[in-house]
């Protein structure tokens, strides 16, 4: 891969070139939130029970407390909500993990980092009894620290491959997962409230929880599109970003953090969710180029219409039971995953 680069903008070091213009920012944003939009629709009206659209429009916007009003304000609507926001936090965090890391299998959920969150979490609920969400929160964010730490120790740090990385965050994830399914056999009293944290998903979530993080969500995004151009500048090397007046270190820890920021949150609202932060980024980058500037935001808006398709899937499958959204991601994912190991040119993004 080339490794030309454009002249230095003004205030920041120049980013990497990928051989071709690609479509203006602005097509990629509209298709972006187009397809969002296309997304909420489908999430509010398709369901065990179909709304039309005419009834959605009505329960949103000029109620007459009917039964689709019901179900479209109190149900559907939070959870699409919940899933845009989520959404959003995972496919950042798998962006901002995948230019750190120039590692292409980079993922919040492949790397730990959301099995930490879960495992936190299931700790707080069993061993130090916390059942208020804005106890377990803090753990959350803790857990997904740690785990994203631990990982990155175990793949060899700044030695660390693709496929280092993804065996030790197939490890840590096992032992994470094993440590969980070990305490809802040790605390069967609280097995129903840590049995949400083993597999993520949209389904009956308190609206509160989403208001209760969100200043951490839009904490961690801001953060995340602040460190674009750091980011590009990493992307060439870590010498070259230095040479550039990057600083390398500083520009880790604040990526770290908005990626604990945006993946503890997500998982503390609605448990682990794999596979939306690996990819979404492979998604866009078709038309985005490696540019963080262009990626990030095309992450933002394609992740939450990913995860709410993937919602709406699993609940008209098995109807009237649903299938929790994580299942159904993971499996989507699993399909890319295998593809991209094959690959050749795997280590190389």
């Amino acid at each position: 891969m080339s490794m030309r680069t454009r002249p230095r903008p003004a205030g920041g070091p120049p980013l990497p070139a990928t051989g071709r213009s690609g479509p203006p920012r602005a097509v990629g944003l509209l298709l972006g939130v187009v397809l969002l939009l296309a997304a909420a629709a489908l999430s509010l009206a398709v369901g065990t029970e179909r709304i039309p659209v005419g009834d959605v429009w009505s329960g949103l916007f000029s109620p007459s407390g009917t039964r689709f009003d019901n179900i479209v304000q109190e149900l559907r609507l939070p959870r699409t909500l919940i899933g845009i926001a989520v959404g959003a936090a995972l496919g950042l965090a798998g962006g901002v993990m995948q230019v750190l890391t120039r590692n292409p299998l980079a993922d919040p959920g492949l790397l730990g980092v959301n099995a930490g969150a879960s495992a936190a979490v299931v700790t707080a609920i069993a061993v130090f009894g916390i059942t208020s969400f804005t106890g377990y929160l803090w753990f959350a964010l803790a857990g997904a620290a740690l785990a994203a730490v631990a990982v990155n120790a175990l793949g060899g740090a700044r030695s660390a491959t693709p496929v280092r990385l993804a065996l030790a965050g197939t490890a840590v994830n096992a032992a994470l997962f094993g440590y969980v399914n070990g305490l809802q056999q040790w605390d069967l009293s609280t097995l129903d409230s840590m049995r949400h944290w083993t597999v993520g998903t949209l389904e009956k979530r308190d609206p509160e929880l989403l208001l209760t993080t969100l200043p951490l969500l839009v904490s961690g995004a801001l953060l995340a599109f602040a460190l674009a151009r750091p980011l590009g500048a990493i992307s060439l090397g870590e010498d070259h970003a230095r040479a550039l007046g990057t600083s390398v270190r500083r520009t880790r820890v604040l990526s770290v953090v908005a990626i604990t920021l945006l993946c503890g949150s997500a998982t503390a609202v609605c448990g682990p969710i794999g596979f939306i932060g690996l990819m979404i980024p492979h998604a866009v980058r078709a038309f985005t180029g490696p540019d963080p500037r262009r990626l990030l935001p095309c992450c933002a808006l394609f992740a939450p219409a990913l995860l709410l398709v993937s919602d709406v899937i699993g609940r008209v499958l098995v109807p009237p039971s649903e299938i929790q959204v994580d299942i159904v991601t993971s499996f989507l994912g699993g399909l890319l995953f295998i593809h991209l190991v094959r690959q050749r040119k795997v280590a190389k993004l």
